[in-house]
C-alpha cells in the first residue's frame, strides 16, 4: 500500500511560458516562489523570462532561472532542462502554460497552423513533461498541471476556434492518462481549464464577455494561478487526474 510522500524542502518548479508580467504563468511563478518553491522559468522569450526571474528572485530570495526555449523542439527542451538540472535543485514540479491561440475559422485553417498550434499548446507539453519526469520518479514525488480551456470543454465560443480547441482538449487526455501511468510514483497530473482571462480585453470586450459568465465577470491571471499552486502544493497530494474548471462557471451557461 503506498503512502503519503511529503513535498522536498529543496525543489524546483519548472513553469513554460511565464516571461510575460501580466501572464498566467508569471502568477504562477510568484506564488510557487513564495511558497518555497525554486523557479526555472522557459520561455520563448528568453530575455523575458531572465529578467522575470530576477524579479522573482529579488522579492522572495528563493533560487531562479529564466532560459530561451522552444518547448515544441526537443533539443530545445533538452537544453534547458539540462541546464536547470546542473544548477538548481531537482525538478519536483511543472507548470505548462505556455500556449498559442489561433481564431481562424476551419476552412481556412491550412496544416501549417494546425501544426503551429498543436506544435505549442500539445507537442511542448509532451515534451516538457516527458523530460521531467524521471527527475520526480527518483524522487519518489511529483506534481504536474497543465493549461488546458474552456473551449476544450465547450468546443470552442470564446476566441480560438477549432485548432486550439483541439489542442486543448487533447492537453485534459494526456493529463488523464499520464496521472494513470505516474501514479504509483506518487506523482500527481491535473489539469485546468480557465474561461476568459481579462489581460489586454478592453473594458467593452471584457462586459460583452461577462454577460454569459455566471459570476458575471472575466477571470484575472490570480484566479488560474492560486489554482495551479495548490495543485502544486503538498495539501494536493490525493488528487490527480482531475480537471479544475476555473472560468465563473461558463462550462454551465
Amino acid at each position: 500500500m503506498s503512502t503519503r510522500t511529503p513535498l522536498p524542502a529543496q525543489r524546483t518548479a519548472v513553469i513554460t511560458g511565464a516571461a510575460s508580467p501580466r501572464g498566467i504563468g508569471r502568477a504562477t511563478a510568484e506564488r510557487l516562489a513564495r511558497r518555497g518553491w525554486a523557479v526555472a522559468i522557459l520561455d520563448i522569450d528568453g530575455a523575458g523570462a531572465a529578467h522575470a526571474a530576477a524579479d522573482i528572485a529579488g522579492g522572495c530570495s528563493v533560487p531562479t532561472v529564466g532560459i530561451a526555449a522552444d518547448i515544441s523542439q526537443e533539443e530545445s527542451v533538452e537544453a534547458a532542462i539540462a541546464e536547470i538540472e546542473s544548477t538548481m535543485p531537482p525538478i519536483i514540479g511543472v507548470a505548462n502554460v505556455a500556449g498559442v491561440s489561433s481564431p481562424i475559422e476551419f476552412l481556412d485553417v491550412t496544416a501549417a497552423e494546425w501544426d503551429r498550434v498543436f506544435d505549442v499548446n500539445m507537442r511542448g507539453t509532451f515534451l516538457v513533461t516527458r523530460r521531467v519526469v524521471p527527475a520526480m520518479i527518483a524522487a519518489g514525488v511529483g506534481r504536474i498541471v497543465s493549461v488546458s480551456s474552456i473551449s476544450a470543454q465547450r468546443g470552442g465560443g470564446t476566441y480560438s476556434k477549432v485548432p486550439y480547441s483541439a489542442s486543448k482538449a487533447a492537453v485534459i487526455g494526456f493529463s488523464r492518462a499520464l496521472a494513470r501511468e505516474l501514479a504509483p510514483y506518487q506523482i500527481t497530473v491535473n489539469s485546468v481549464a480557465p474561461g476568459p482571462i481579462g489581460g489586454t480585453l478592453t473594458e467593452e470586450r471584457k462586459a460583452q464577455m461577462s454577460a454569459d459568465i455566471p459570476m458575471g465577470r472575466v477571470g484575472t491571471v490570480d484566479d488560474v494561478a492560486a489554482v495551479l499552486a495548490f495543485l502544486m502544493s503538498d495539501d494536493a497530494g490525493y488528487i490527480t487526474a482531475a480537471t479544475y474548471d476555473v472560468n465563473g462557471g461558463l462550462q454551465i451557461s
